[in-house]
């Protein structure tokens, strides 16, 4: 499929989509159409196991929405609410999404990179939920999300001030799973992807599922949901290949079945 806003392409094992509007890769109504359809083209794809996002260019993943268009002479709210199911859409998605920031992610950056289930970030760019400098706050679940991620307090203050925080900082706290050198956050996601394509990918989606449908529960809840996904996996043909990879001391060949 051709995107205007967005750069798309197939690896062995994962897709690639980087967004593409130079010079910030600023989010636009357009842009969170077309990474709508990106995630419903790559989730229909069985050869996909893995999905990154990153920004075109080598300086700034996102800095976040194009302010002379996304909130003027349209309907503010159906944005937001758009948006926000979008980026719900990467949290629920069924194979794993990794943010590669090669730059800066602000505000809706920060936001996108925060849904993904997995983060990478440059060493010295930074992130956060700037948007209280401009006398606004987060509109695609950044209150919600990065108090999740690292706690109240700190996410308060950030929130609060403005502030962008710096790379040794995002990976202190845990918005961040790892950095990476200057030219190297993409190749480093791909070497993740690629571990992640050689995994179950039927367990991999429970694991998901599991997480995020349990993470908020009650804890006799959540157990019985692991519960029920534990029972699911376990009648998967795959569960049958790595338990008898295990005994036959071998690499097991996953097939998603």
């Amino acid at each position: 499929m051709a995107y205007e806003t967005l750069l798309a392409s197939r690896e062995e094992g994962f897709a690639v989509v980087a967004l593409n509007r130079p010079p910030a890769n600023a989010i636009s109504e357009p842009l969170v159409q077309e990474l709508d359809a990106a995630l419903s083209e790559f989730a229909e794809d069985d050869t996909v196991r893995a999905l990154i996002i990153t920004g075109a260019g080598d300086k700034i993943f996102c800095a976040g929405a194009d302010l002379g268009s996304a909130f003027s002479g349209g309907n503010v709210d159906r944005f937001i609410r758009f948006g926000n199911s979008v980026l719900r859409r990467i949290e629920r998605y069924p194979k794993p999404v990794i943010a590669a920031m090669n730059g800066h992610a602000l505000g809706g950056g920060c936001e996108i990179a925060m849904a993904c289930h997995l983060r990478l970030l440059k060493e010295g760019a930074r992130m956060g939920q700037t948007e209280s400098n401009l006398g606004i706050i987060p509109g695609f679940g950044g209150t919600q999300r990065m108090p999740r991620l690292i706690g109240r307090t700190k996410a308060l203050e950030f929130m609060i001030l403005g502030t962008q925080i710096p790379s040794e900082e995002c990976l202190a706290l845990g918005l961040v799973n790892r950095l990476s050198k200057e030219g190297g956050v993409l190749d480093d996601a791909k070497a993740l992807a690629r571990q992640i394509a050689k995994r179950p990918p039927i367990a991999t989606r429970l694991i998901l599922e599991a997480v995020d449908d349990g993470l908020e529960a009650p804890i006799d809840q959540a157990l019985e949901i692991e519960t029920r996904h534990f029972t699911k996996v376990l009648i998967t043909e795959d569960a049958a290949e790595g338990i008898q990879a295990f005994f036959g001391k071998r690499e097991p060949r996953f097939k998603g079945q």
